[in-house]
C-alpha cells in the first residue's frame, strides 16, 4: 500500500512539475513573442524616420549645390560686366569706399555725424 501511495505521489509530482515547466515555457515564449513584435514595430518606425530625414538631407544638399553654382556664376566678373552692359552705366552707381562699413559701430558714428550736421544746418536756417 505504501508503495502504491509512493507511486501515486511520484506520478502526481511529475505531472505538476511537467505542468509548471510547460506554463513557464509558454509564458516565456508568449512574452518574447510580444516583445519581439513591439521591437520590430519600433524599428520599422525608426527606419521610416531615417529614410525621410535622408531624403530631406539629400534635397537640401542639392539645393545648396545649385545655390552655390548660381552664386559663382552670377558673381563672376564677366557676368557682372554683361549685366552692366545690359543695364547701362547710367543706372549703375558704384558704391564709394566711404560707404562700406566693416562693423556697426562705424556705421552709427557716421550716422551720428550726419544727424549732427543736419541739426546744425536746421539751427542755422531757423536763426536766419
Amino acid at each position: 500500500m505504501n508503495l502504491l501511495k509512493n507511486l501515486k505521489s511520484i506520478s502526481i509530482w511529475r505531472i505538476l512539475v511537467f505542468k509548471s515547466k510547460f506554463i513557464i515555457s509558454l509564458t516565456a515564449f508568449v512574452t518574447f513573442l510580444i516583445l519581439t513584435s513591439a521591437l520590430k514595430n519600433e524599428t520599422r518606425i525608426l527606419e521610416k524616420q531615417i529614410t525621410n530625414l535622408n531624403s530631406k538631407v539629400f534635397t537640401i544638399k542639392k539645393e545648396i549645390n545649385e545655390v552655390q553654382l548660381d552664386f559663382h556664376y552670377l558673381t563672376s566678373p564677366a557676368q557682372i560686366e554683361k549685366k552692366l552692359k545690359i543695364i547701362g552705366f547710367n543706372y549703375y552707381q558704384p558704391i564709394d569706399y566711404s560707404k562700406i562699413f566693416f562693423n556697426i559701430r562705424d556705421f552709427t558714428e557716421i550716422q551720428n555725424k550726419f544727424s549732427n550736421l543736419k541739426n546744425f544746418n536746421e539751427k542755422k536756417i531757423q536763426k536766419k
